[in-house]
């Protein structure tokens, strides 16, 4: 597999602020009656070029720590930094512009358009986001070069495997390079060989791009790719 030639992080002078922020942040769902709680008091800090991974258990809720980090959902308390903004404050309108601007998003089940091509997925942020120009065609081939699938670039959803498709999110989350990438069982589809090939990519671009990357994962094999590993336990982080 091929990397995207690497562009050297700015050098820092003091530590910069973390990207991703959550503090106090609590997740109810369902009725009084039959309330559970996702996410208890989950406070964490992610720095620009962290790439941290999240554990634990089914149900234990680390794609509820993904969805209210991405401001895909709105906590029940607690407050969430990305990027300066406090994703609890804004309108349901300013969250997506601020998500489409400073978040990537990978998800498990991929979320890939059924009529566009592996190409036109990774193009469509940077035309949601005004900034289709020939820098972002060139990094939607490079990234799909870097998850081996530039030979399936014409290939729509239905002709590539779960494995494929996965890659292709991935490479289409990063498009934009953005400040924070959240990132969903990028490995559950893949084998051992490739699997290791998205975890160093991701851990690759994180550096690069001095992305704040959290990544939740049931793959144990692939940790050592990460900066830091947190465990969560019944909504609780430790």
């Amino acid at each position: 597999m091929t990397h995207p030639t690497p562009t050297p992080a700015p050098l820092a002078g003091k530590a910069a602020p973390p990207a991703l922020r959550l503090t106090g942040v609590t997740l109810r769902l369902g009725t009084d009656e039959q309330q559970v709680t996702a996410l208890d008091q989950v406070t964490l800090a992610v720095a620009p070029g962290e790439f941290l991974a999240v554990t634990g258990p089914s149900g234990s809720g680390k794609s509820s720590l993904l969805a209210v980090a991405g401001g895909l959902q709105t906590p029940t308390e607690g407050t969430i930094h990305v990027a300066g903004a406090d994703l609890t404050t804004l309108t349901e309108g300013q969250r997506t512009a601020h998500r489409r601007r400073h978040i990537g998003y990978v998800f498990q089940n991929t979320n890939l358009l059924a009529s566009l091509t592996a190409l036109e997925q990774l193009l469509l942020p940077a035309h949601l986001a005004g900034r289709l120009d020939a820098a972002a065609r060139h990094r939607a081939g490079e990234l799909l070069e870097a998850v081996g699938m530039s030979h399936r670039a014409d290939r729509r959803p239905h002709q590539l495997s779960g494995g494929e498709r996965q890659r292709v999110g991935l490479a289409r989350a990063l498009v934009l390079s953005p400040e924070v990438l959240l990132v969903d069982e990028p490995t559950s589809a893949l084998d051992r060989a490739r699997a290791r090939d998205v975890a160093d990519l991701l851990a690759e671009q994180t550096r690069v791009n001095n992305t704040a990357t959290v990544m939740v994962t049931h793959d144990t094999e692939i940790l050592d790719a990460t900066d830091r590993v947190l465990a969560l336990r019944d909504g609780r982080l430790t």
